[in-house]
């Protein structure tokens, strides 16, 4: 069963990425069709609403405890071809939480990373002792002097194993974003691979938001650039990104702004002033991506706002089921 005393109330579900046969290779995390199906069934598809009328029953407080809702985040091309397919299927409306520096020819270049550390090395360990090879410096101390927020961390997102975690903390904390850039174009050029050759198959193109939206499923913001730590921004930033993002996409989808009302916040980064923007824009639904409180953001509840809703990953459930 899957509601128990730790999540029983309304919250989204959180995916990201899929796997088939052809196109898509199994990576950390994904899921593949069946899983999809798995999941869908574990919860129980009474219990899980379209994107329409979770978003109304929000604003009209008539939410139930045991009602969940679908998100998907990133615009990672996988959703349409594995997920999309079941959805329909099932007839079940979801929402899509899309960055806009992709449709600049501006991509966040975290999927096509991602992709390469887990289709290019017979193991994502492989592809973090290959980086840390490249990098070429003693991270002894770094790792030392930051094992209690490591620590932590894990605790907070029980899905990632304490190496993926060390990873991050070297690319978030110990290098800068041009450092990280060039450790990893390096890295492509060992392999001879063009990172640019690999964005059309891994993120969305135009023509996948109108199918999303012409099929009735929701499509949302999530900031234009996709920046892993938004709060750090400041207001001026934070709110030219979401203005941005909500310019393109009101655009590719040929609707007024004031229509597109839901987003999510990427990688939960966020802080008061994100929410003033986000309220300001006319955005009525936001999601986080945890099922905790997190009193630092001065949360006293799970669903601490309707701009702060919480949401399960995907790959929890799978725990579950397994």
């Amino acid at each position: 069963m899957y509601f128990s005393k730790k999540n029983n109330f309304y919250h989204g579900i959180m995916f990201h990425h899929f796997h088939d046969d052809k196109l898509h290779k199994s990576s950390q995390g994904s899921i593949n069709k069946d899983n999809f199906y798995n999941i869908i069934k574990f919860i129980g598809k009474k219990n899980i609403l379209d994107a329409n009328i979770f978003f109304e029953k929000l604003k009209d407080n008539k939410l139930k405890d045991n009602e969940v809702c679908f998100t998907f985040d990133d615009a990672i091309k996988s959703q349409i071809d594995v997920a999309l397919p079941v959805l329909e299927d099932l007839k079940i409306k979801s929402f899509f939480f899309i960055y806009t520096s992709l449709f600049e020819g501006k991509p966040d270049y975290l999927e096509v990373y991602r992709h390469f550390r887990m289709n290019y090395f017979n193991s994502v360990n492989e592809f973090y002792n290959y980086f840390y090879k490249v990098l070429d410096k003693d991270l002894k101390l770094f790792f030392q002097n930051n094992y209690q927020k490591i620590k932590a961390f894990k605790i907070k997102n029980p899905f990632y194993s304490i190496e993926d975690i060390k990873f991050r903390f070297v690319r978030n904390f110990f290098l800068t974003n041009d450092q990280y850039e060039k450790v990893m174009l390096s890295m492509f050029k060992e392999k001879k691979i063009n990172p640019n050759s690999l964005i059309k198959q891994i993120l969305f193109e135009k023509k996948d938001i109108l199918t999303l939206d012409n099929l009735g499923h929701l499509i949302g913001l999530h900031s234009h650039e996709h920046n892993t730590f938004f709060e750090k921004l400041n207001f001026d930033q934070q709110k030219n990104s979401y203005e941005k993002c909500l310019s393109i996409l009101s655009n590719i989808l040929s609707k007024p702004k004031n229509e597109i009302k839901c987003m999510s916040h990427p990688c939960g980064s966020y802080n008061d002033d994100t929410l003033e923007i986000l309220k300001d824009l006319g955005v009525e639904l936001g999601f986080k991506h945890l099922m905790t409180v997190e009193p630092e953001k001065g949360m006293k509840k799970i669903n601490n706002s309707f701009l702060e809703i919480a949401r399960e990953d995907h790959t929890n459930i799978i725990k579950k089921i397994i």
